[in-house]
């Protein structure tokens, strides 16, 4: 019987000059619709996820999906650019369906030919027919069956499903139990995320019929990652993580760090002011005004219910994350984890991670009894 995941590759003992060649290609929904040599999606963290990590990524046979809810729209498109500069394999950008000039944000990925557009939280109809129209494929991602419906109706290519392993903003099901429930509920690809770090999980996803699976943490903890050594240092030592509300409301998990359990101790009033701080310091990244941010607050009204208050703690994440990720405070950052942290203890490149999950993978499915 032929399998759907490609050939059985050659066997990887005996001696080599250099590095192995890369294995064979792996034929899913998912690597035909974005075009990647492998079913890995390098999923799009915020102050991570920038150019070198997804070229890396993108050249080792992933889809390297970049961030771009931390990046002004001037620098997003910037970020476009250097990731083309890098690499000729197609990529993939992050986008949230709530920022003010998220439509202008999407005719960006049009113009630019990017080839996936993916959305964290909730996406819009209107967003998904102006990318589809301009050859976008889309993939958002979702937290429950119902939520994949929703996308699916409004025209989604696929879809990215991420159970309650995976780091960040995240809901309270498992991936196993969430996985299968999706694809019972649509007819579209569907990627898993969360609690993926191997080849094992690859192989894994496929036998419960994804077409992929979306990795952070790993791919965060390789050599081609910008996050610096003394977080990286942090992330290898650590051995579990937590499930916070403190940070911007929303379940977010996360390393426990001295900052996360200020922020736990700290009440309402003190953690509206540190959110007020944290949107000073987001609009003065971001090179913008209040405008743009009471702009945006209004939109999140419109899309979540939810109000300005609501947008201020949303600025505590990409400000605490920048503490971490790109200045290195272990002691005042916070960290997203995958709860697959605490098996990780290597930083290979993109490609030894890649093209070893992929072998992995292929050698899990050769051994399974059908």
């Amino acid at each position: 019987m032929t399998r759907p995941f490609g050939p059985r590759p050659d066997p990887d003992s005996g001696p080599r000059l250099g590095p192995a060649p890369a294995p064979g290609p792996m034929d899913t929904a998912l690597t035909r619709l974005a075009g990647c040599r492998y079913p890995v999606v390098q999923t799009g963290m915020g102050w991570v996820a920038g150019p070198r990590l997804v070229a890396a990524a993108c050249e080792a046979g992933a889809l390297g999906i970049l961030a771009s809810a931390t990046l002004g729209r001037e620098e997003t498109a910037a970020a476009i650019r250097a990731v083309k500069r890098r690499t000729d394999a197609p990529f993939g950008v992050n986008l949230r369906a709530d920022a003010a000039d998220a439509r202008e944000r999407a005719e960006m990925l049009v113009a630019e030919g990017v080839r996936v557009a993916s959305f964290a939280l909730a996406s819009r109809q209107d967003l998904i027919d102006l990318l589809k129209d301009g050859g976008v494929a889309v993939v958002p991602t979702v937290g429950a069956p119902r939520h994949a419906e929703k996308v699916a109706s409004w025209g989604a290519d696929a879809v990215m499903v991420q159970g309650s392993e995976g780091g960040g903003h995240t809901g309270p099901v498992s991936t196993t139990v969430l996985l299968p429930r999706v694809l019972d509920a649509v007819d579209i690809p569907v990627v898993a995320a969360g609690g993926f770090r191997d080849g094992r999980g690859l192989a894994a996803a496929l036998a419960f019929g994804a077409s992929g699976i979306g990795m952070g943490t790993r791919f965060l903890l390789t050599s081609d990652s910008t996050v610096p050594d003394a977080v990286k240092r942090a992330y290898l030592e650590a051995e579990d993580t937590v499930v916070t509300r403190a940070v911007d409301g929303l379940p977010h998990r996360v390393l426990r760090t001295p900052a996360i359990e200020a922020l736990e101790r700290a009440g309402g009033l003190r953690r509206l002011l540190l959110a007020l701080r944290n949107a000073r310091a987001f609009r003065t990244e971001a090179g913008a005004g209040w405008a743009p941010l009471l702009r945006e607050g209004w939109a999140m009204r419109r899309s979540t219910g939810a109000g300005l208050g609501r947008t201020l703690m949303a600025a505590n994440t990409p400000m605490m994350l920048k503490a971490a990720m790109v200045e290195g405070r272990t002691d005042a950052g916070v960290m997203s984890a995958g709860q697959t942290v605490g098996a990780i203890t290597d930083l290979p490149s993109c490609r030894d991670l890649v093209h070893r999950t992929v072998r992995e993978a292929r050698r899990a499915l050769v051994r399974l009894p059908v």
